[in-house]
């Protein structure tokens, strides 16, 4: 089952971080930024933040959870989304903890064209 835009739209709201939370539709699912990190994952309507120390702190009682088949667990969230400091503070701590993101490799031009 495939992700309400609906409910990517209330994860946004929910945060109140404006435009520090951004998300991408990913087969079906999305992907939550915060300042261009991915910090968690919506799927099935269900969201999965990525597990660091300082997520494990905000949320000790957190069930986990694999957003996709061959994905390392994440720390599910369910009721703890009504509680917006919460959310927003789980978000921004998981955000610090994250390494940057490794710039991508752009692909490399041919050095020339066969011609007919």
């Amino acid at each position: 089952m495939a992700t309400d835009a609906s409910f990517v739209e209330y994860l946004c709201d929910q945060a109140g971080l404006g435009s520090r939370l951004t998300s991408k539709r990913m087969f079906g699912e999305y992907a939550l930024y915060v300042d261009g990190k991915v910090v968690a994952f919506a799927c099935d309507n269900q969201v999965f933040v990525k597990p660091t120390p300082a997520g494990r702190a905000l949320l000790p009682n957190a069930r986990e959870g694999r957003p996709y088949p061959p994905a390392k667990p994440h720390l599910l969230m369910v009721d703890e989304l009504e509680d917006r400091q919460l959310w927003q503070r789980v978000l921004l701590d998981t955000a610090q903890a994250l390494p940057a993101p490794v710039p991508r490799k752009r692909a490399a031009k041919s050095a020339g064209r066969a011609t007919r």
